[in-house]
């Protein structure tokens, strides 16, 4: 029904499209939320390398998740007339590791509706990628800090004459520099060195890759040239776009700034050089999200929210400068995977807009601490196991 003198009609054209609506049906932004959704899914995939590198399990009806290790048994001669009752030390050895989900973890905004009317961009979608990232960002962090601890830890099959192979640090680098974290040459033979130590715990090829830092990775491809790493099939703009290494010692090479890196994430800047700081002048305008100190453990008393697995304090990671793993390192439980929640009813109208909360439940720890290598620059000796 129009109102008298206005030509504005209350009834929509018959033919009019919706495209908020699903299937015609009466909400009309219904489809909205499920774009905000989406986007948040593409952010989140596309910021986190390390989910697709261990093992990764869903969790359903409890708070934790039992992992089980056989150890290896050995071989005998039979001698002839005696019974074969099984190994005299009941060989092979069982333990097992248990990995507990950490509390919620969620990324959140506010999107007033009056915000959304006026912009002239996409305002829930920027916001989604962004809660996106967070998440990724956390994730990534936790399972890396987590396979660094196993590479400082022996297996938990240790039964006497039965013990597993543990993990393995290996030095970049011969002096107590840290910037032997950026030698090329240095970084190449520490991939072999890693390789080696692999084959010879009896770790699968199948699955080992190595996250290096940005300048890292950038500092291999620099030196193809000398240390013939170039992939012959890959040349041109796809080596300057840093595609040019794809592995060492059949090591899958892979480069964040979410890996501990001397008790930063992924950077580390300093001129002075030494053993100090890298040596690496900061590029300027870093912001508040880059060259920050690791924020340490969540974990600090009993029924505190935050991490309730092992990942470390800050102050633990001094010398870390990498990882090499094989993707029976580390195993992530998922209780709740990547979700997004959005408010509605009366809630949006009582606050005239809508909070959009992305969340998380998941926890991380080493599996195999044989298929672990940290990577450590500066002392002769690695960082020490954590506390």
């Amino acid at each position: 029904m129009a109102y008298p003198g206005s030509f504005q009609s209350t009834d929509a054209p018959a033919n009019l499209t919706e495209l908020g609506a699903s299937n015609f049906g009466a909400d009309q932004r219904a489809l909205y939320l499920k774009l905000f959704s989406g986007e948040m899914f593409k952010g989140f995939q596309q910021q986190t390398i390390a989910r697709d590198l261990v093992m990764k399990r869903t969790l359903r009806n409890g708070k934790s998740m039992q992992f089980i290790y056989t150890g290896r048994t050995g071989a005998e001669y039979h001698t002839p007339g005696n019974s074969i009752l099984g190994n005299s030390n009941q060989a092979p050895p069982v333990a097992e590791k248990t990995i507990t989900v950490d509390d919620l973890l969620i990324s959140s905004a506010f999107v007033y509706e009056l915000d959304e009317v006026l912009a002239h961009y996409d305002l829930r979608s920027e916001i989604s990628r962004k809660i996106g990232y967070a998440l990724a960002e956390k994730y990534d962090r936790l399972i890396f800090r987590s396979i660094t601890n196993g590479a400082r830890n022996a297996s938990p099959v240790s039964a006497t004459d039965y013990k597993e192979p543990g993990g393995t640090q290996v030095r970049v680098g011969t002096t107590a520099n840290f910037s032997d974290a950026y030698d090329a040459d240095a970084l190449v033979n520490a991939f072999f060195d890693a390789a080696a130590a692999l084959d010879e715990k009896g770790v699968s090829q199948d699955g080992r890759v190595a996250v290096l830092t940005p300048r890292q990775y950038y500092a291999l491809i620099q030196n193809v040239t000398g240390n013939s790493l170039i992939n012959r099939d890959v040349t041109g703009t796809a080596l300057q776009s840093g595609k040019g290494i794809m592995s060492i010692a059949g090591i899958d090479i892979y480069k964040s700034t979410n890996i501990p890196f001397f008790s930063n994430y992924g950077t580390k800047f300093g001129t002075t050089g030494g053993t100090t700081d890298t040596g690496v002048a900061a590029p300027g305008n870093l912001g508040d999200f880059i060259d920050n100190a690791m924020e340490d453990a969540d974990k600090v008393a009993s029924g505190s929210y935050g991490e309730q697995n092992e990942y470390g304090l800050g102050s633990e990671f001094s010398k870390s400068c990498g990882l090499i793993f094989q993707r029976e390192a580390a195993g992530c439980v998922e209780a709740i995977g990547p979700q997004v929640q959005v408010t509605s009813g009366d809630t949006s109208i009582l606050y005239q807009g809508d909070v959009i909360v992305g969340r998380l439940a998941m926890g991380a720890d080493y599996l195999n601490p044989a298929a672990c290598v940290e990577l450590f620059a500066g002392a002769a000796s690695g960082d020490a196991a954590f506390a």
